[in-house]
């Protein structure tokens, strides 16, 4: 099966800026208050219904408070070079490779997925497979919490960090997101909108939608 484009330069784009990237973002979510909340409610919801998935997992911050929040939980990320980043930043969890297109994970056996501003390198046509994929791996009653940048117009990048990279920023609208989830099965149950952060490279507004898979 040949590799789409957008998996090869994303994880081509990260491999190259891991250690600048994680630098730059690490105390983010300390300034993110309301993001915080977002994620204390899906904890709230998904303790103990099974491990969950950070998908997009990038240098592990996520992940690590996903873990200090009482989750069973480990990450999944396309580039190599963050996955050995996060493995090193906080070796007591687990980190893997994976595309979110095809997840090394069985049918049915999550309690909980988090895929925190990593369906934004996704083109429009694939999200579909993407929240089916998400889907399947989720139980029933299972969560799934999906930030992104709001708008309409792609940033495209060249350049991460002083290193050459080839990276569509996809932004999208809540309503459209909201709309995808629905055809692929589940029920969005919370929706937050926020404007950007000043002092951030935050530049439109930003979403976190957090749905469930029915259970019946």
């Amino acid at each position: 099966m040949i590799e789409p484009d957008f998996l090869r330069t994303t994880r081509s784009s990260y491999d190259a800026m891991a250690a600048e990237y994680a630098d730059f973002f690490r105390d983010v979510l300390a300034g993110m208050p309301l993001d915080r909340a977002m994620f204390a409610a899906f904890a709230e919801l998904v303790q103990g219904s099974g491990p969950v998935v950070d998908v997009g997992s990038g240098p592990g911050r996520v992940t690590a408070l996903l873990h200090e929040l009482g989750l069973d939980v480990f990450g999944v990320d396309l580039s190599p070079a963050m996955v050995t980043l996060a493995r090193r930043t906080f070796p007591g969890l687990r980190f893997e490779e994976g595309s979110m297109l095809a997840l090394d994970l069985p049918d049915g056996k999550l309690g909980g997925l988090v895929a925190y501003y990593s369906i934004i390198h996704v083109p429009l046509e694939r999200l579909p497979d993407v929240f089916a994929e998400f889907h399947r791996v989720l139980a029933p009653g299972g969560h799934v919490l999906v930030a992104f940048q709001v708008g309409d117009e792609p940033l495209h990048l060249t350049d991460g960090f002083g290193h050459p990279i080839l990276l569509d920023f996809h932004r999208r609208q809540p309503d459209q997101i909201a709309g995808l989830l629905g055809v692929a099965g589940f029920v969005v149950d919370a929706r937050l909108l926020r404007e950007p952060k000043p002092g951030t490279r935050e530049s439109t507004p930003q979403a976190i939608l957090l749905a469930r898979k029915p259970t019946g």
